[in-house]
């Protein structure tokens, strides 16, 4: 078991209407990092307002910092959440078999969506003064596929996958530890090594997929994740570069 990372405080609830919200709501007085948990969420949401089911022992938490850097920057850091997981993931299981990460924030097993994670900044104008990492596991159960979205990945649990029955508690406090790990990568030395560590389990790198937006849909070949972190597609049209869309397998 890892300890609890140096610098990093932690707040727990028995219920809230989201830890995002949480997050929001003590920005302006914390000091540091910290890390919000819920065991219940009343109001849970995930990308683009769309509602995130929360049944109980799965993990719901929002970590909340003071990010130095430009919003492009600071954005990148859905991929250090990513890598996060996947480590705490390996931690609680013994286990990578089965693991794969999918552009842009959500941790697969066995082909099936495990977690999602979601940013919130919070600022004046252009600039930030705090970050807010949403993130939702799926640990003792997963969703009915009732409730995703046609195509969508279908939901699976960390229980049902690999037979790891781990408390949110005991997941967020690996979470917490690998992500300072990264953290501290990220600030020192940029976003390469993080997007070289984080293609080294893409999925679907090398195939074809849909990257599909509000207005627009593009197929190609999945081809690599750029310096910004743009998903970058081999289309007949030639190489594109997408800054922000759902991805469909």
């Amino acid at each position: 078991m890892s300890d609890w990372p140096q610098g990093y405080g932690l707040h727990v609830l028995q219920e809230v209407d989201s830890t995002l919200n949480e997050a929001a709501r003590i920005a302006p007085t914390a000091q540091g990092p910290v890390w919000i948990m819920a065991h219940h969420q009343t109001v849970a949401r995930g990308r683009r307002g769309r509602a995130w089911t929360n049944p109980k022992g799965n993990l719901a938490a929002t970590l909340l910092l003071h990010p130095q850097g430009t919003p492009d920057q600071i954005a990148l850091r859905s991929f250090v959440a990513a890598l996060a997981l996947f480590d705490a993931c390996v931690a609680v299981t013994g286990r990578a078999a089965g693991l794969s990460l999918k552009w842009p924030n959500d941790v697969l097993l066995n082909g099936g969506k495990l977690a999602g994670i979601l940013l919130e900044s919070m600022g004046q104008g252009r600039g930030v003064s705090h970050l807010a990492i949403g993130i939702g596991v799926n640990l003792a159960e997963a969703p009915g596929v009732e409730m995703v979205e046609p195509q969508a990945l279908r939901p699976v649990s960390l229980l049902s996958e690999t037979g790891a029955l781990v408390s949110p508690d005991d997941f967020l406090t690996e979470l917490a530890a690998a992500y300072a790990r990264y953290e501290t990568q990220f600030v020192t030395y940029g976003f390469d090594p993080i997007r070289i560590a984080w293609l080294s389990s893409a999925a679907r790198l090398g195939e074809v997929i849909t990257a599909r937006t509000a207005t627009s849909e593009t197929v190609g070949t999945f081809e690599t994740v750029d310096a910004g972190g743009n998903l970058v597609l081999n289309t007949a049209k030639g190489r594109v570069s997408i800054p922000a869309a759902d991805v469909f397998f």
